[in-house]
Protein backbone atom coordinates (compact mmCIF):
# COMPACT_ATOMS: atom_id res chain seq x y z
CA UNK A 1 0.00 0.00 0.00
CA UNK A 2 1.38 3.26 -1.01
CA UNK A 3 2.04 5.96 1.87
CA UNK A 4 0.11 9.34 1.34
CA UNK A 5 2.42 12.03 1.12
CA UNK A 6 2.05 15.78 0.64
CA UNK A 7 5.06 17.41 -1.47
CA UNK A 8 6.24 19.98 -0.29
CA UNK A 9 5.05 23.11 -1.82
CA UNK A 10 6.47 24.92 -4.73
CA UNK A 11 9.39 26.93 -3.70
CA UNK A 12 10.20 30.52 -5.30
CA UNK A 13 11.29 31.07 -8.75
CA UNK A 14 13.27 33.77 -11.23
CA UNK A 15 15.92 34.78 -8.68
CA UNK A 16 19.33 33.74 -9.33
CA UNK A 17 21.10 32.23 -6.50
CA UNK A 18 23.63 34.19 -4.41
CA UNK A 19 25.92 32.08 -4.34
CA UNK A 20 26.63 32.11 -7.87
CA UNK A 21 28.50 35.52 -7.14
CA UNK A 22 29.81 34.48 -3.73
CA UNK A 23 33.62 33.72 -3.40
CA UNK A 24 34.50 29.86 -3.76
CA UNK A 25 37.50 27.90 -3.39
CA UNK A 26 38.58 27.27 -6.91
CA UNK A 27 39.53 23.78 -6.62
CA UNK A 28 41.35 21.73 -8.69
CA UNK A 29 40.52 19.03 -10.99
CA UNK A 30 42.08 15.12 -11.84
CA UNK A 31 41.00 13.12 -14.51
CA UNK A 32 40.33 9.69 -14.98
CA UNK A 33 39.23 7.06 -17.36
CA UNK A 34 37.72 3.55 -16.34
CA UNK A 35 37.14 0.81 -19.31
CA UNK A 36 34.23 -0.99 -19.57
CA UNK A 37 34.09 -3.84 -22.19
CA UNK A 38 30.76 -4.51 -21.63
CA UNK A 39 29.95 -1.22 -22.68
CA UNK A 40 32.77 -0.57 -25.23
CA UNK A 41 34.28 2.96 -24.13
CA UNK A 42 35.26 4.22 -21.21
CA UNK A 43 33.59 6.13 -18.54
CA UNK A 44 35.42 9.27 -17.98
CA UNK A 45 35.39 11.19 -14.69
CA UNK A 46 36.23 14.66 -13.47
CA UNK A 47 37.50 14.27 -10.17
CA UNK A 48 37.19 17.77 -8.09
CA UNK A 49 38.20 18.64 -4.96
CA UNK A 50 38.97 21.93 -2.86
CA UNK A 51 42.10 23.62 -3.24
CA UNK A 52 45.25 21.37 -1.13
CA UNK A 53 43.55 18.27 -0.62
CA UNK A 54 45.96 15.44 -0.84
CA UNK A 55 44.72 12.51 -2.15
CA UNK A 56 45.15 10.23 0.80
CA UNK A 57 42.68 12.62 2.82
CA UNK A 58 39.53 11.06 3.29
CA UNK A 59 36.39 13.37 2.37
CA UNK A 60 32.73 12.79 1.41
CA UNK A 61 32.32 12.28 -2.71
CA UNK A 62 29.69 13.26 -4.69
CA UNK A 63 28.76 11.19 -7.63
CA UNK A 64 26.95 13.18 -10.69
CA UNK A 65 25.68 11.77 -13.88
CA UNK A 66 26.22 14.55 -16.43
CA UNK A 67 28.57 16.13 -14.59
CA UNK A 68 30.76 18.00 -17.00
CA UNK A 69 27.37 19.92 -17.92
CA UNK A 70 26.61 20.26 -14.60
CA UNK A 71 29.61 21.78 -14.01
CA UNK A 72 29.00 24.25 -17.04
CA UNK A 73 25.33 24.74 -16.99
CA UNK A 74 24.92 25.06 -13.56
CA UNK A 75 28.33 26.05 -12.29
CA UNK A 76 28.28 23.11 -9.45
CA UNK A 77 31.69 23.27 -8.63
CA UNK A 78 31.13 26.76 -8.00
CA UNK A 79 28.04 26.21 -5.94
CA UNK A 80 30.46 23.43 -3.75
CA UNK A 81 33.54 25.76 -4.05
CA UNK A 82 31.60 28.65 -2.45
CA UNK A 83 29.60 26.59 0.72
CA UNK A 84 33.08 25.04 1.56
CA UNK A 85 34.41 28.42 1.88
CA UNK A 86 32.01 30.06 3.63
CA UNK A 87 31.47 27.05 6.05
CA UNK A 88 28.46 25.93 4.82
CA UNK A 89 29.06 22.51 3.33
CA UNK A 90 31.87 20.42 4.53
CA UNK A 91 34.94 19.87 2.63
CA UNK A 92 34.25 17.36 0.00
CA UNK A 93 35.27 16.06 -3.82
CA UNK A 94 32.87 15.73 -6.87
CA UNK A 95 33.45 13.11 -9.04
CA UNK A 96 31.49 14.60 -12.36
CA UNK A 97 31.05 11.28 -14.82
CA UNK A 98 30.72 11.74 -18.55
CA UNK A 99 27.43 10.46 -19.98
CA UNK A 100 28.81 8.98 -22.84
CA UNK A 101 25.71 7.07 -24.73
CA UNK A 102 23.18 8.92 -22.77
CA UNK A 103 20.05 7.68 -23.54
CA UNK A 104 21.33 4.13 -23.02
CA UNK A 105 23.61 4.06 -20.34
CA UNK A 106 20.74 5.84 -18.00
CA UNK A 107 17.47 4.37 -18.87
CA UNK A 108 17.55 1.47 -16.19
CA UNK A 109 20.69 -0.38 -18.28
CA UNK A 110 22.03 -2.87 -15.91
CA UNK A 111 25.11 -3.24 -17.75
CA UNK A 112 25.77 0.66 -17.02
CA UNK A 113 24.45 0.14 -13.38
CA UNK A 114 26.52 -2.49 -13.05
CA UNK A 115 29.94 -0.67 -14.55
CA UNK A 116 29.33 2.32 -12.52
CA UNK A 117 28.83 0.23 -9.34
CA UNK A 118 31.62 -2.72 -9.43
CA UNK A 119 34.25 -0.90 -11.66
CA UNK A 120 33.75 3.28 -11.54
CA UNK A 121 33.23 3.88 -7.98
CA UNK A 122 36.12 1.26 -6.84
CA UNK A 123 38.45 3.08 -9.17
CA UNK A 124 37.35 6.42 -7.69
CA UNK A 125 37.92 5.17 -4.10
CA UNK A 126 41.07 3.88 -5.25
CA UNK A 127 42.59 7.00 -6.81
CA UNK A 128 41.36 9.33 -3.71
CA UNK A 129 40.13 8.14 -0.06
CA UNK A 130 36.73 8.59 0.59
CA UNK A 131 34.15 8.47 3.32
CA UNK A 132 30.34 8.96 2.66
CA UNK A 133 29.07 8.79 -1.31
CA UNK A 134 26.54 10.39 -2.39
CA UNK A 135 24.49 10.08 -5.47
CA UNK A 136 23.25 12.99 -7.85
CA UNK A 137 21.58 13.15 -11.12
CA UNK A 138 19.42 14.98 -13.23
CA UNK A 139 16.07 13.63 -15.78
CA UNK A 140 17.50 10.59 -17.13
CA UNK A 141 20.43 10.59 -14.87
CA UNK A 142 18.50 10.76 -11.76
CA UNK A 143 16.96 7.41 -12.77
CA UNK A 144 20.13 5.64 -13.19
CA UNK A 145 21.44 6.91 -10.23
CA UNK A 146 18.20 5.03 -8.16
CA UNK A 147 18.52 2.46 -10.56
CA UNK A 148 22.32 1.63 -10.09
CA UNK A 149 21.42 1.58 -5.93
CA UNK A 150 19.00 -0.95 -6.06
CA UNK A 151 20.63 -2.91 -8.14
CA UNK A 152 23.73 -2.46 -5.12
CA UNK A 153 22.21 -1.13 -1.98
CA UNK A 154 25.05 0.40 -0.50
CA UNK A 155 26.88 2.02 -2.67
CA UNK A 156 25.52 5.26 -1.86
CA UNK A 157 24.76 6.92 1.33
CA UNK A 158 22.31 9.27 0.03
CA UNK A 159 20.88 10.43 -3.29
CA UNK A 160 20.00 14.04 -4.85
CA UNK A 161 17.87 12.96 -7.92
CA UNK A 162 16.23 16.53 -9.81
CA UNK A 163 13.31 15.84 -12.68
CA UNK A 164 13.80 12.54 -12.62
CA UNK A 165 12.61 10.53 -15.35
CA UNK A 166 10.54 7.50 -13.42
CA UNK A 167 8.19 6.42 -16.65
CA UNK A 168 5.18 4.57 -15.83
CA UNK A 169 3.28 4.06 -18.39
CA UNK A 170 -0.28 5.49 -17.29
CA UNK A 171 1.27 8.81 -15.89
CA UNK A 172 3.94 9.14 -19.34
CA UNK A 173 2.29 7.71 -22.32
CA UNK A 174 3.53 10.47 -24.46
CA UNK A 175 6.92 9.07 -23.65
CA UNK A 176 6.09 5.61 -25.32
CA UNK A 177 8.31 6.23 -28.49
CA UNK A 178 11.54 7.22 -26.64
CA UNK A 179 13.61 3.86 -27.57
CA UNK A 180 14.19 2.62 -23.74
CA UNK A 181 10.98 3.24 -22.79
CA UNK A 182 10.07 -0.40 -21.97
CA UNK A 183 13.26 -0.90 -20.19
CA UNK A 184 12.64 1.80 -17.64
CA UNK A 185 8.71 0.80 -17.23
CA UNK A 186 9.56 -2.63 -16.57
CA UNK A 187 12.32 -1.08 -13.69
CA UNK A 188 9.24 1.47 -12.24
CA UNK A 189 6.91 -1.38 -12.47
CA UNK A 190 9.24 -3.52 -10.37
CA UNK A 191 8.99 -1.02 -7.16
CA UNK A 192 5.65 -0.42 -7.54
CA UNK A 193 4.86 -4.52 -7.63
CA UNK A 194 7.77 -5.81 -5.13
CA UNK A 195 8.93 -2.12 -3.57
CA UNK A 196 12.71 -0.34 -3.37
CA UNK A 197 15.01 -2.50 -2.10
CA UNK A 198 17.85 -2.06 0.21
CA UNK A 199 18.95 -0.43 2.92
CA UNK A 200 16.64 2.87 2.99
CA UNK A 201 18.96 5.88 2.49
CA UNK A 202 18.35 9.89 2.26
CA UNK A 203 16.87 11.00 -1.13
CA UNK A 204 16.23 14.71 -1.73
CA UNK A 205 13.60 15.23 -4.97
CA UNK A 206 13.31 18.21 -7.06
CA UNK A 207 10.93 18.31 -9.74
CA UNK A 208 9.43 21.54 -11.48
CA UNK A 209 5.11 21.38 -11.07
CA UNK A 210 4.58 22.26 -14.62
CA UNK A 211 6.89 19.21 -15.78
CA UNK A 212 5.72 16.30 -17.24
CA UNK A 213 7.92 14.44 -15.03
CA UNK A 214 5.87 15.30 -11.36
CA UNK A 215 3.22 13.07 -11.62
CA UNK A 216 5.88 10.52 -11.52
CA UNK A 217 8.23 11.86 -8.85
CA UNK A 218 5.02 11.91 -6.77
CA UNK A 219 4.52 8.62 -7.33
CA UNK A 220 8.02 7.50 -6.55
CA UNK A 221 8.36 9.71 -3.45
CA UNK A 222 5.43 7.52 -2.46
CA UNK A 223 7.25 4.10 -3.09
CA UNK A 224 10.31 5.23 -1.36
CA UNK A 225 8.30 6.43 1.95
CA UNK A 226 6.28 3.28 1.75
CA UNK A 227 10.13 1.62 1.79
CA UNK A 228 11.15 3.60 5.07
CA UNK A 229 13.44 5.49 3.13
CA UNK A 230 14.12 8.79 4.67
CA UNK A 231 12.78 10.95 1.41
CA UNK A 232 11.35 14.38 0.55
CA UNK A 233 10.22 15.85 -3.07
CA UNK A 234 10.12 19.84 -3.49
CA UNK A 235 8.60 21.10 -6.32
CA UNK A 236 9.49 24.19 -7.71
CA UNK A 237 8.13 26.42 -10.09
CA UNK A 238 10.06 25.99 -13.30
CA UNK A 239 10.95 23.83 -15.94
CA UNK A 240 13.08 21.04 -16.92
CA UNK A 241 16.49 22.94 -17.59
CA UNK A 242 19.89 23.32 -16.26
CA UNK A 243 18.70 26.97 -14.88
CA UNK A 244 16.25 25.24 -12.65
CA UNK A 245 18.33 22.31 -11.42
CA UNK A 246 20.99 24.92 -10.54
CA UNK A 247 18.79 27.16 -8.89
CA UNK A 248 17.49 24.19 -6.45
CA UNK A 249 21.03 23.01 -5.23
CA UNK A 250 20.39 25.60 -2.04
CA UNK A 251 18.84 24.58 -0.01
CA UNK A 252 17.94 20.64 -0.83
CA UNK A 253 21.58 19.75 -1.76
CA UNK A 254 23.23 21.28 0.92
CA UNK A 255 20.78 20.29 3.47
CA UNK A 256 21.38 16.24 1.77
CA UNK A 257 25.09 16.89 1.74
CA UNK A 258 25.18 18.32 5.69
CA UNK A 259 23.10 15.11 6.49
CA UNK A 260 24.87 12.80 4.98
CA UNK A 261 28.39 14.04 5.42
CA UNK A 262 28.20 16.07 7.90
CA UNK A 263 27.50 19.90 8.55
CA UNK A 264 30.18 22.76 7.76
CA UNK A 265 31.55 25.45 10.29
CA UNK A 266 28.32 27.89 9.57
CA UNK A 267 24.85 27.59 8.80
CA UNK A 268 23.36 28.91 6.05
CA UNK A 269 21.93 31.70 5.33
CA UNK A 270 19.64 32.87 2.74
CA UNK A 271 21.81 32.38 -0.33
Amino acid sequence: MLVPVEPVAAGRANAAPGWLTAPADAGFVVTLEVPVASLGCAIASRIWAPRGTPDDAPLPLLVVHDGPDYDSLASLTHYLGAGIAAGWLPRLRAALLSAGDRNSWYSANVRYARALTEQVIPALTGLVATTARVGMGTSLGALAMLHAHCRRPGTFGGLFLQSASFFVPRLDPQERRFRYYRRITAFTAALEADGVPGVPVPVSLTCGSIEENIANNRLMLSLLRSAGYPAMLHEVRAAHNFTAWRDALHPWLTELLQQVCGKGREEADDI
